[in-house]
Parts: C-alpha cells; structure tokens; sequence
C-alpha cells in the first residue's frame, strides 16, 4: 500500500487516506501514523499515535457503518500531532465501563489517557472522531 502525503499550501501539514470501514483498515491506519510522525521526527509518540488510531478506526468499524471512513494524521503545532477518523455515522462515541471479564468497552478510556485532548466533530455528513498526542511530558 502507498501512503499519501497531503502536501497543503496554506495550513498545517497533513497525511490523509481512505480506507475500507472495517477493522482490517487498523492495519493500514497504523502504517500511515507511523509514516506521518516519523517523517516529522515524532518518534516518541508514534507507539501511543498506533494505539490511538487502533481504537479509533476498531470504534468506527464497529459502530459507524458505511463503506469507508477517512483517517488523517495532522501537525498542527511542532510538537503535537492530531490523529482522526472520520465515519458516516453522525452519533458520537459512547464511553462506558467495561466488566473485567470483558474482552471490548476499553477503547475511549485508552485513547483517553494517551492523548492531551480528545472529541468528536460534528459533519455533514457523519462525524469526526479525533486525538491529539504531543511531545511534551513524553516518558
């Protein structure tokens, strides 16, 4: 698979694919945050931008139907990087508490606590789901 840098005149630099809504489209998604955060000299966040974009594209494959959703991977500062998933399905995600015994329901609380801030957008046509990671406090 090629990934495909979005090279934007005006903004903030930017990496953008589409691919199928399914959970084998993680795969994928994992390649291109890999791709965006090392070429930015992002290192030390790429493993917790893998996990992030892991639960984001599982979340909409679950939940958002579809045929496809778009993830994006964003540089809106030197060091800080937004990753996103952008489904059809207008309805926000809904964290809950997952039992112990439960092999799902953790998604939220792990992007939750890798990412300085998190949401959801509303679109026109569905939502966007997003995580920003940042350099700072970096372990």
């Amino acid at each position: 698979m090629t990934v495909n840098a979005v090279a934007h005149s005006r903004g903030r630099p930017g990496y953008s694919q589409f691919y199928p809504c399914s959970a084998e489209s993680a795969a994928a998604a994992r390649r291109l945050v890999r791709t965006a955060l090392s070429a930015w000299g992002m290192d030390t966040i790429v493993d917790d931008g893998v996990l992030v974009v892991t639960e984001l594209v599982s979340n909409a494959a679950r939940h958002a139907g579809g045929n496809r959703i778009r993830v994006t991977v964003s540089r809106p500062a030197p060091c800080s990087a937004e990753i996103a998933v952008i489904d059809p399905s207008p309805a926000p995600p809904q964290a809950r508490m997952a039992a112990p015994d439960e092999e799902n329901g953790r998604g939220l609380a792990l992007v939750d606590e890798l990412t300085k801030d998190w949401g959801t957008d509303r679109l026109p046509t569905g939502k966007r789901v997003w995580g920003l990671l940042t350099c700072e406090g970096v372990q």
